[in-house]
């Protein structure tokens, strides 16, 4: 599970922290983000995050926590409908590299798949995808928040 959670951020950090004019905002509101690990018998994980302008300009700058001295290299570019990440860091002085895809829309539904390796992962090498939906605004009780709330989590499909 330790080594879950590192992989994990291993992955978030190097995929999300680009320059917030680089990425587009995500519509405020509601957004279930069902994240799942390639050959791996983690179970699919389900979050659901209220967020606002500021929170989600938060969460995709290069000012968070750590990222830059973690990961110094990063290059987004953008197409007509997509996005690409690479990104380049330092985890525990190993040498690790990310690449995401990121597509879809950031008003009601994108996916996102990175490609981490390194040293430290699994066969050095681990494939993330991230399944993002709008729900809808918050409840009159939900306050934009920077740390997710997990749900229940999701059996994972079976393999084909």
């Amino acid at each position: 599970m330790r080594l879950v959670g590192t992989v994990l951020l291993l992955v978030v950090i190097c995929a999300m922290p680009a320059r917030a004019a680089e990425l587009p905002s995500r519509k405020p509101g509601l957004w279930e983000v069902k994240t799942s690990i390639g050959n791996s018998s983690a179970p699919v994980r389900v979050i659901q995050q209220c967020i606002d302008a500021s929170t989600d300009q938060m969460l995709q700058s290069s000012a968070g926590p750590f990222a830059p001295a973690v990961c110094p290299k990063r290059d987004v570019q953008r197409s007509a409908d997509s996005f690409t990440i690479d990104s380049s860091c330092a985890i525990g002085g190993k040498p690790a590299t990310a690449h995401a895809a990121v597509t879809g829309s950031f008003d009601s539904a994108y996916k996102m798949t990175v490609t981490s390796q390194g040293d430290d992962l699994p066969g050095g090498k681990m494939v993330m995808t991230m399944d993002a939906r709008w729900l809808g605004p918050c409840a009159p009780d939900q306050m934009p928040e920077l740390q997710k709330r997990s749900t229940a989590p999701v059996d994972p499909l079976p393999p084909r």
